[in-house]
């Protein structure tokens, strides 16, 4: 299964960058072994289109049909990097040729993208920046990749 993390505007050269990168080739590594290709990053940058439902037909219009599109959004639902290891694993075994995990822009995803994903999440209650968000998913799917390979990386409580 091919997984990619699709971002909605780009990332400056720094830190946050390069964690992001950093996290990205983990998981690129190590699902390998797993079923998974290489985790893939693509940017987004849907030029002179501004707003929700702008952005979120701009990316519509680049998906393959069939792609799983797992949306956050902070009307999401909230789920352990366990389950989100179990979900992967679940799309993989059925078969599934390739998920997104798509980051919206500052404006969000409008109704069509939430309504029509293969699952809406969110990470928390609280507001946090694109930069961070984009760090954050990356460590998400190698984390989830770690579970599945029963790697020491994610201990349970």
């Amino acid at each position: 299964m091919k997984l990619t993390l699709g971002v909605v505007g780009r990332l400056r050269a720094g830190p946050e960058k390069d964690l992001a990168s950093d996290y990205m080739k983990r998981a690129a590594t190590l699902g390998l072994g797993l079923g998974f290709s290489p985790v893939e990053l693509i940017e987004y940058n849907p030029k002179n289109k501004t707003g929700k439902p702008a952005a979120s037909t701009a990316v519509l219009g680049t998906l393959a049909p069939g792609t799983l599109r797992i949306v956050l959004d902070e009307r999401g639902k909230d789920i352990g990097s366990a389950d989100f290891s179990r979900l992967l694993a679940r799309w993989r075994d059925e078969g599934c040729a390739h998920g997104t995990l798509l980051i919206g822009g500052a404006d969000g995803w409008s109704d069509e993208m939430r309504q029509g994903a293969d699952a809406v999440l969110r990470f928390g209650a609280w507001t946090w920046p694109h930069r961070l968000v984009r760090i954050m998913a990356a460590e998400q799917l190698y984390r989830a990749l770690s579970i599945l390979a029963q790697s020491p990386y994610h201990r349970e409580g």
